[in-house]
């Protein structure tokens, strides 16, 4: 029987899976453990061979496979399908993130749009060929990864299914690998990376009565500001633009500082976010900041930059652009429509294709629906990027 996708994405929708971002958070919302278990009961019923990759307490991949008409060994093919299964936080939604609802062709809840409708679609797929067994099918590896959000870790450890001597369901090094993200239908080749990291200003409190007796650190972080947002406008122009995803950027997403009014602060901290275009490292990246901030202030040793919490490699379309052509040429068989486009976002497409797997990101929705406080998923695209999926997965090599 087919999956039924509305109630699949439903189902996927009302178990919640946010990811704390790095905050101290903890309940039965936060983690993925719920979506993991409710896929291992759809593999079982598909009777795939699957298991469970731990990448964090309470966070496990989970990778199943179909076996394709041709063994890998005799020179079958490989095909990764991916889309993990956490959610941003639900934070100021004027929606019930959990209690998903239908209507006007659209389903609303946390995670419809990121990325449990392009989770559920390559599941539609992947039940079709479970069921049907057409001739031509490839191997094919649903991993399902956790904390995209919050550092890709999940799918920073996928590789390690296909090192030579490991025990999984995963033959061999896939052949390719599409990603999930609302991308409007079409073939994202290129997208941006990100490093982001910490800066703290040091100071000394006082008595905000005689704060000529302190070192008030929010002050010290306003030059610190004023430099970033100099060198913001300078790395546009410095770092060459990228044809696809425009052009490196920088900003600044947290501030905090302080204890009370009436205390002069002795440190503050602010978050930065580089992001990155293809060919960039993110620790030249970093460094280029740094040290921009270093000349317009001197050698301050109240400025405090941590290393780096999140390097993401952006990602290139130097290596993937056979993959693409054909995942595109069946899109507009299927759509009438669809092109090969570059993003300012990140993707966990950005941690496999180093692996030397050819990667492109695809789904239903669009980035303008993620993350936002009414989420929501045209479910006319659910069902199209599903037949997409199945029809490049028997369309051959």
């Amino acid at each position: 029987m087919p999956l039924d996708l509305v109630q699949t994405l439903s189902d996927l929708v009302a178990i919640p899976s946010v990811n704390p971002m790095g905050r101290p958070l903890d309940g039965p919302e936060y983690y993925e453990e719920r979506v993991t278990d409710y896929l291992q009961r759809l593999f079982e019923r598909l009777n795939l061979p699957w298991q469970r990759q731990p990448v964090e307490p309470r966070r496990e991949n989970i990778i199943a496979r179909l076996d394709g008409d041709r063994s890998p060994a005799d020179g079958g093919q490989v095909v990764l399908l991916e889309a993990h299964q956490d959610t941003v936080p639900v934070d100021g939604m004027t929606i019930e993130p959990w209690r998903p609802q239908v209507r006007d062709g659209r389903l609303y809840g946390r995670g419809a749009c990121d990325i449990k409708g392009g989770m559920t679609a390559m599941l539609g797929a992947l039940t079709r060929l479970a069921e049907e067994r057409p001739s031509g099918r490839p191997t094919v590896i649903m991993a399902c990864t956790v904390n995209e959000e919050y550092g890709y870790s999940g799918a920073s450890e996928l590789h390690k299914l296909w090192a030579p001597g490991a025990q999984s369901v995963v033959p061999r090094r896939p052949d390719a690998a599409i990603v999930a993200e609302p991308t409007d239908l079409q073939v994202v080749v290129a997208h941006k990376g990100a490093v982001r990291w910490r800066c703290r200003t040091h100071g000394r409190a006082a008595h905000s009565s005689q704060p000529e007796r302190g070192d008030n650190a929010v002050y010290k972080m306003a030059r610190v500001l004023a430099a970033l947002e100099e060198f913001a406008a300078h790395v546009g122009q410095s770092v060459p633009e990228h044809r696809l995803c425009g052009r490196a950027t920088l900003s600044v997403g947290i501030i905090q500082g302080g204890l009370s009014v009436n205390t002069v602060p002795d440190v503050c901290t602010i978050e930065i976010d580089r992001r990155l275009l293809p060919g960039e490292e993110a620790m030249d990246a970093y460094l280029g900041a740094v040290e921009f901030v270093r000349q317009r202030l001197g050698d301050d040793r109240s400025v405090e930059h941590e290393p780096p919490y999140l390097k993401g490699s952006a990602l290139s379309d130097r290596d993937n652009g056979p993959l693409a052509d054909r995942l595109a040429g069946v899109a507009r068989q299927e759509l009438g429509q669809c092109e090969k486009i570059g993003v300012s976002y990140g993707t966990n497409a950005s941690r496999i294709s180093p692996t030397g797997v050819p990667t492109v990101v695809f789904g239903p929705g669009s980035i303008d629906q993620a993350h936002t406080a009414d989420e929501w998923l045209s479910l006319d695209e659910l069902a199209k990027a599903s037949d997409v999926l199945y029809a490049f997965l028997t369309s051959g090599s």
